[in-house]
């Protein structure tokens, strides 16, 4: 008997786990701008530090979140820069959970496309808005991770000043599923 109480306790974990899994899978992130491991547009090229592109950041939209997710964070992020921590070119917080797509260029602050109370995070360089890609001439074309975040609350604590790191540990333990493209860009 109790070897049968232990299968079906076995069986049935396997069951919930797999349905977890199922669910956080679903979560899919999608945008006509960019496709996996291909190459960035010239529009979400950063225009400054030597590079000329349009600096929008890309169009996006999400589908299958989580029950219980109560508003979503993206950030875009670039490992491979040359700085031993990497680059944060968008951070955007506090998006409601009855939101399910940004336009194109929604980073760019004097258009006001963010919907309401949303925030934009303060990117590595050095304003709260999005900047795009623009490694430096030579290296082998970077990653530019998107991730979209589900998350269990309603809005993080915090505003414009607040930095790559600082929105990874305020999203710690509140991240329901989480869904990334990754487009690459070198020059």
């Amino acid at each position: 008997m109790l070897r049968k109480t232990i299968v079906f306790g076995l069986a049935l974990f396997g069951a919930i786990s797999f349905r977890s899994v199922a669910l956080a899978n679903s979560f899919e992130l999608t945008s006509p701008q960019i496709s996996e491991n291909a190459t960035l547009p010239q529009s979400m090229v950063f225009q400054g530090f030597t590079c000329e592109g349009g600096n929008q950041s890309p169009e996006l939209s999400w589908t299958g979140a989580p029950a219980g997710t109560k508003s979503y964070a993206i950030t875009i992020y670039d490992p491979d820069a040359p700085t031993g921590v990497g680059w944060w070119h968008w951070l955007v917080f506090n998006i409601p959970a009855d939101v399910n797509g940004l336009p194109q260029d929604a980073g760019n602050p004097a258009v006001n496309l963010l919907p309401t109370n949303t925030q934009q995070g303060y990117t590595d360089y050095g304003a709260s808005e999005f900047g795009g890609a623009c490694p430096p001439v030579g290296d082998t074309p970077h990653r530019y991770i998107v991730t979209v975040y589900a998350l269990d609350v309603e809005n993080l604590p915090t505003g414009p000043e607040t930095t790559g790191a600082k929105l990874s540990f305020l999203m710690r333990g509140h991240i329901l599923a989480e869904a990334t493209i990754t487009g690459r860009y070198g020059r």
